[in-house]
């Protein structure tokens, strides 16, 4: 029996080249100054869903992001690598939402969802690094949940067993299905595109995004829906606007500071033999290696 999958993903800024301009004066992400990218950890957690539903026949894998409209890079990215829907929350009322608040507008959607056996996300974010969201989604819904997943093993008889990374070791556990699992970023990459999909999805878009081309494929959409990518406001998962946003965020940042580590000492080393001899002596004196 095939089982139905809700892979959680995030488009976050690119945290590895932070500048100046990376926060705004209220404290909160310029989402605008930094490269968007597909959360690393995210990634580990729809390989998950896809080795899922590479065992078990009839399985689907449902992305479902929360952010402005370029986010839909997020849903054409998982469908790329073998992801079959996907689902935008996008509307200004989200906008400045901390963990409490996305995970109402999350849990809020999968509630419209509806059909869906096991949720998936990865650990955290790296914009935020909190490790809330998949836990508060899990509380949300009344749903059990597993944190620190490597590996999903199997998952039959109405149970799910995981393998999880812990800080001291390995241990494997077992969960009644439905489940929340977060995944962390020791557990197996993401496959890559795939030519095929890359083909048959290049053109799925939101509604949004097909008033703003220039390039008219409206007719291709009505003839291929699986080239919609559903788009949902705040209405349309029926939620409360003020448990949404800053006004839904108890969350706030005090003071910002921007820290440049400098090196205090360098040494320039050459390719000689007496050098790297001399540079592995030292790290051995002050217990660097050995």
């Amino acid at each position: 029996m095939g089982l139905k999958i809700i892979v959680l993903a995030k488009q976050v800024p690119d945290t590895r080249n932070v500048g100046k301009d990376a926060m705004k004066a209220d404290g909160t992400v310029n989402r605008a100054a930094l490269a968007a990218i597909f959360n690393p950890e995210d990634l580990n957690a729809l390989e998950q869903a896809l080795r899922l539903k590479d065992k078990y026949k009839d399985s689907t894998v449902t992305l479902l992001t929360m952010g402005p409209g370029r986010a839909a890079d997020i849903i054409r990215e998982g469908l790329f690598r073998g992801a079959d829907n996907g689902f935008l929350l996008t509307d200004r009322a989200f906008a400045g939402s901390d963990t409490l608040a996305t995970s109402y507008a999350l849990a809020c959607a999968i509630r419209k969802i509806g059909d869906y056996d096991l949720i998936i996300a990865g650990r955290q974010a790296i914009d935020g690094d909190t490790a809330q969201v998949g836990p508060q989604v899990a509380e949300k819904l009344h749903l059990p949940q597993v944190t620190y997943a490597e590996e999903v093993l199997k998952a039959e008889k109405g149970k799910i067993t995981i393998k999880r990374r812990l800080e001291r070791g390995v241990e494997t556990v077992e969960a009644p299905l439905p489940s929340v699992i977060t995944v962390n970023s020791s557990a197996a990459p993401c496959r890559p595109r795939a030519a095929k999909l890359l083909m048959k999805y290049k053109h799925a878009l939101t509604i949004s995004e097909r008033h703003a081309k220039a390039e008219d494929y409206i007719d291709l959409s009505a003839d291929r829906p699986y080239l919609n990518i559903q788009e949902w406001s705040v209405n349309d998962v029926e939620a409360d606007a003020k448990w949404l946003g800053l006004s839904g965020s108890p969350t706030k940042v005090k003071s910002i500071e921007n820290v440049v580590f400098q090196a205090k000492e360098a040494k320039v080393l050459t390719p000689s033999d007496a050098d790297v001899e001399g540079l592995v002596k030292e790290l051995m004196a002050n217990h660097t290696i050995g």
